[in-house]
Parts: C-alpha cells; structure tokens; sequence
C-alpha cells in the first residue's frame, strides 16, 4: 500500500505548465493525495518554456500515459515514443499548439512493490531510504553532459550560460527524444519513499536541502509545501511540482 501526495505551484510565472499523474488523477493546480494499493502509474511533466502551449502539452502527455501500457519495462519506452509522435503530430497540425513540448518524468509501481522508472528530459526522480536522498535520473541536458565529460562541475552548471538547454523531449519536431527506463535495483520496502519534481525545484532546492526538509517530524504534505516554498524563497522562476510515495506496508498485494 502507498500513500501518495503531490504539490503544484505556479510560483512566478503567469500559469502552470506542469501536470501531475498520481494512479487515475491528473490535476495541475492545487494538491493531491491519496492511498493506492496495487500496480500504478505516478509522473510529473512541464511543458517547455519558450514554446507554445506547454500547458497543453504537459496535460495531454499525462492523458496519454494514463492509458498507455506501462506494465512492463521493455514496453514502456515504445509507448513513451508513440505518446511523443502524437503530441509532435497533434502540434504539427494546429497552429495554436505548434511545436509545443514537454518533459516527462515517472514510475511504474508493479503489485510486487517493483519500480520501473522512465525519464525524458530534466525533471527528476529521487529515492529516499534510510534518511538518504540519492537521485535516480539522469538529466538529459547540455549541462549534465558537460559534467559527465569533466568540462564542468556541478557547481559551475547552476550559471553556466547554457544551463537551460534539454535535449529533444516529448513532442520535439527536431528530433525522437531518448526514453531513459530503468528498473529499480531493489523493490519498495516499508518507509521507502519515491520522490519526483520538476526543475523548479531541483534547480534551487540542492538534494541535501531535500534530504533534510524530508527528515522533518512533520506530516508528508506539509514537508512538500516546506519544499515549495523553501524554492520560491530561493527565487524559483518556474512551476514548482512535486509528488511524494511512501510505501506504508512490507508485504505488498
């Protein structure tokens, strides 16, 4: 069984690019929280900044997604792609949503506590055991690539002059993006705790910063909206989403 608990906040900006997928519910303002038992699907996606229609994006990924067939890894990537022609196809044809895109960041969460996690872009996934925060995704951006190759370091990344450079993502018309799928070492174990957000909060909040707003004697929610505004106080310029599972029982299904 999990307890589920997601946040969305537009902070700055004019309006929400980003949507939340919790098992059925897609929601892209306000909060949301609820106890799953079984197989679930749980994402966060932000439409592109600087392209138009984000928000529509953003949604219509999860929509797709809610009813794609992510029931087993070696699928999932295929799927993903198949969402993605969809939104570049769609966004192809009106001219309202030309070339509107989205980033996309998730996991699938089998009956046996097993997760399967997939990621387009740079929102991110972290784990959270044993009162450490280790980050599972791999950012698919210029900058990411940069530190992999020794050019930067994590630290010269956060105001390097090209930091807001993704690769192609979902609804690209340049390029397919890469699906990034992984099945996670070890399934979820009472206490383990899966965390996904998206940039707005990753980029001013660092994972130590995450770790101990986590630690908090506080109840789940109100640790996620610490986090929301611990980023607003650090001068996010972006949606702030966040979405919390923690698994409640051992012995699952």
């Amino acid at each position: 069984m999990y307890y589920c608990c997601g946040i969305t906040e537009k902070g700055v900006m004019p309006h929400n690019e980003d949507a939340l997928l919790i098992g059925r519910r897609i929601f892209d303002m306000g909060a949301d929280e609820q106890t799953i038992t079984g197989a679930f699907t749980a994402a966060v996606s932000d439409g592109v900044s600087g392209e138009n229609s984000g928000e529509v994006a953003s949604k219509m990924c999860l929509e797709k997604l809610k009813d794609a067939d992510v029931s087993e890894p070696g699928i999932i990537g295929e799927n993903i792609l198949a969402i993605h022609r969809q939104i570049r196809d769609h966004s192809r044809e009106s001219e309202e949503d030309r070339n509107m895109q989205t980033t996309l960041c998730g996991v699938r969460i089998d009956d046996s506590g097993s997760v399967t996690a997939f990621n387009v872009g740079d929102s991110r996934l972290y784990s959270y055991q044993c009162g450490r925060l280790r980050q599972i995704s791999r950012d698919q951006s210029l900058v990411q690539m940069l530190i992999e190759r020794g050019s930067i370091t994590a630290s010269q990344s956060k105001t390097h002059i090209r930091r807001n450079i993704i690769f192609p993502v979902i609804g690209s018309n340049s390029a397919d993006p890469k699906v990034d799928v992984s099945v996670m070492s070890q399934p979820m174990e009472c206490g383990d705790m899966l965390l996904l957000c998206t940039d707005g909060l990753s980029d001013h909040v660092p994972a130590m910063d995450i770790q101990e707003i986590l630690e908090l004697p506080k109840p789940l929610p109100e640790r996620l909206s610490i986090l929301v505004k611990t980023a607003l106080e650090r001068h996010s310029n972006d949606n702030i989403s966040i979405i919390a599972i923690l698994c409640q029982e051992k012995d699952i299904g």
